[in-house]
């Protein structure tokens, strides 16, 4: 089954099931079990962000945070901006009011879906937010960011094996991401003191 109809699937099931979509998504991609569709420059640069060392992993990630951006619509990158500016001034409504038009007029581009996950995670909307992140992880399943995110819901529902799983996705993608690398080493000291 393709990716994006897997994670379409489980779109119109319960929170459980937006979880459990993402992370398989994310680990059939990550595996090599399924592969996405190469985009050219893009796949270069997630190659180049593998192999990445301390020297160059910060301007490889802000070269394909740039490239994600890009919806090629003029209109919706405005619309991703006031968005992204609406958060920052801690205007959540308006954002998501941006966020949302957004996505209702470019369905397939991923970092508004994303973006939009992440206005739903300040708002309190986790529910949503999950949802959000499964559009976005089913339309570009190497979204380091959203990956991260699901991480970060994970965590906040308690669900840490989880959360870890899905930082390990992450590391997989990309290793040298100091957030990630310190959330994986507090959750497994965690988790084997619960042991």
């Amino acid at each position: 089954m393709p990716i994006a109809a897997m994670a379409a699937l489980a779109l119109g099931l319960g929170m459980k099931h937006h979880i459990l979509s993402c992370i398989i998504v994310v680990s059939l991609v990550v595996s090599g079990a399924v592969r996405a569709e190469p985009r050219d420059e893009l796949s270069s640069l997630l190659a180049q962000l593998k192999q990445a060392d301390d020297s160059n992993w910060q301007v490889l990630e802000r070269e394909i945070e740039t490239r994600w951006s890009h919806s090629g619509s003029d209109a919706m990158d405005l619309l991703l901006q006031r968005g992204r500016q609406a958060l920052e001034r801690d205007d959540v409504e308006a954002a998501l009011d941006h966020l949302s038009a957004l996505t209702d007029h470019a369905p397939n581009f991923a970092e508004g879906w994303h973006a939009r996950a992440t206005a739903q995670f300040v708002a309190g909307r986790l529910g949503v937010a999950l949802d959000d992140l499964a559009h976005a992880l089913s339309l570009e399943p190497r979204h380091f960011g959203a990956i991260e995110g699901l991480g970060v819901i994970l965590e906040e529902l308690g669900d840490p094996r989880r959360a870890l799983f899905a930082y390990q996705q992450v590391l997989a993608i990309h290793p040298q991401s100091p957030d990630v690398k310190e959330a994986v080493a507090r959750l497994r000291a965690a988790l084997s003191t619960d042991l």
